[in-house]
């Protein structure tokens, strides 16, 4: 009898230890209380002088904050990374008719919707930060969101074979909030044939 008895405490122990892992590391909350908080964060930079693209203490007052999708994990896509035997420098167009230099490093591939999507990941040559930086189009441009394209940051890993895009933090460059700015306009390899209804919305002045 004591067999049985041993399995039944054991089996007892592994559900025990199964919910507990799911609470700490699979629970939604888990994941959207740090998204809400950088929305609020960044809501709070684009009220102070030191981080935000409008100009004038008028514009920062009238600001109330920043629209976004709803977050949905189905956006959280994990990607397969193909890195670029020759990694080749882009000049990426800029909105003022310039250009900057970025590094092309490595292929995405994803899905969306059953749809097989590919994003270059780049590396401004001038810049230490070890970050992708990820300009892309979608089929929500002009519509729900900004219509020059938005971007992604992901963190940067040396030979990896899979990343996260999480595009519940895709974010609209400045010059979506002020024409002074100049920004990187996302190459034609980055443009997405399907909508990503996630991140940041268009942004409309309060009246």
């Amino acid at each position: 009898m004591q067999r049985p008895v041993k399995l039944i405490i054991f089996a007892g122990i592994a559900l025990v230890l199964f919910y507990f892992i799911s609470e700490t590391f699979l629970n939604d909350d888990n994941y959207l209380i740090p998204l809400k908080k950088e929305r609020e964060d960044k809501d709070l930079s684009f009220r102070s002088r030191t981080n935000s693209p409008f100009e004038t203490e008028a514009e920062r007052n009238q600001f109330k904050n920043l629209v976004y999708y709803e977050p949905n994990l189905d956006y959280r896509v994990k990607a397969d990374v193909e890195w670029l035997e020759q990694q080749d420098t882009l000049h990426m167009p800029m909105t003022n008719g310039s250009t900057e230099a970025y590094l092309r490093t490595a292929i995405a591939t994803f899905d969306i919707d059953g749809q097989e999507q590919k994003l270059t990941l780049y590396k401004k040559v001038t810049d230490e930060e070890n970050e992708w930086f990820v300009p892309f189009t979608d089929k929500t441009n002009g519509f729900e969101t900004y219509g020059g394209g938005r971007y992604l940051d992901v963190p940067y890993e040396e030979g990896a074979k899979t990343i996260t895009l999480d595009f519940n933090r895709a974010y609209s460059p400045f010059c979506a909030y002020n024409p002074e700015y100049v920004c990187p306009v996302p190459p034609k390899d980055n443009r997405l044939t399907v909508a990503i209804p996630a991140g940041e919305k268009t942004y409309e002045v309060a009246l």
